[in-house]
């Protein structure tokens, strides 16, 4: 498990020096810097906190590679030690429920009938003469919206690893059957969350997540030998 993350902290950085990288998208949101990786107590006392062993992949990655930093979309978000308690800090990373991460992400989420009958009664601007009976309406709705899509139990055993930007968000499922893949978080446009498929249709966990990024960004930023008047990459 420690192989597949040999170098790869050396690829990332290596990437942040190069004069092309600032075109990868995010890129000017985690700058291609590292946080320091984890120690095995750190570590264990993160777990200890969470109540849980994170997954393995992800475990590994934080203790040889970095507890956060540049990665997909706007960059992995680092897990530090405030005021002696461990947490995930982002963009949304505190829509997860830390003392709820021992329980199973659940299998499903809300009704898609219950969600189809919500929707369907999202008040519309036009139907209303004034725009403040709109406001009205349209703030009850979106509570009952919130009160469904983002109740805690709906992201149980899972926390929050990047954002896309305008509310969209990844997220990385610490326990249950999903356990070590990753749910693209839809909820903003709304969608209910759902697993990242690889091009055979199988769930795509943290390392495939993390490394194919890397493979992309350095497709795009890196030298090659068939573009003219470079030297090999």
């Amino acid at each position: 498990m420690v192989d597949q993350w040999a170098g790869v902290r050396e690829r990332v950085l290596a990437l942040g020096v190069q004069s092309t990288s600032s075109e990868v998208f995010g890129a000017l949101g985690h700058r291609w810097a590292l946080e320091e990786p984890l120690t095995e107590d750190g570590l264990a006392e993160l777990e200890d906190q969470t109540g849980g062993r994170l997954p393995e992949e992800y475990r590994t990655f934080l203790l040889h590679v970095a507890a956060g930093g540049a990665g997909p979309a706007y960059g992995l978000f680092p897990v530090r030690r405030v005021q002696g308690r461990w947490r995930w800090e982002g963009d949304g990373a505190d829509l997860a429920d830390l003392s709820m991460l021992a329980e199973p992400f659940p299998e499903q989420g809300p009704d898609p009938k219950t969600l189809d009958e919500l929707l369907a009664q999202r008040p519309e601007e036009e139907d209303f003469d004034e725009i403040e009976d709109f406001d009205d309406a349209i703030e009850a709705w979106d509570e009952q919206w919130d009160a469904l899509m983002f109740a805690p139990e709906r992201t149980a055993g899972a926390i929050v690893i990047c954002h896309l930007g305008c509310a969209l968000r990844e997220w990385l499922v610490i326990s249950g059957s999903h356990r070590g893949t990753i749910w693209s978080d839809g909820r903003a446009d709304d969608a209910d969350l759902v697993p990242l498929l690889d091009d055979g249709g199988e769930p795509v966990t943290f390392a495939r997540w993390y490394t194919g990024w890397l493979e992309r960004a350095e497709q795009a930023v890196l030298p090659t030998s068939s573009d003219p008047g470079r030297g090999p990459g």
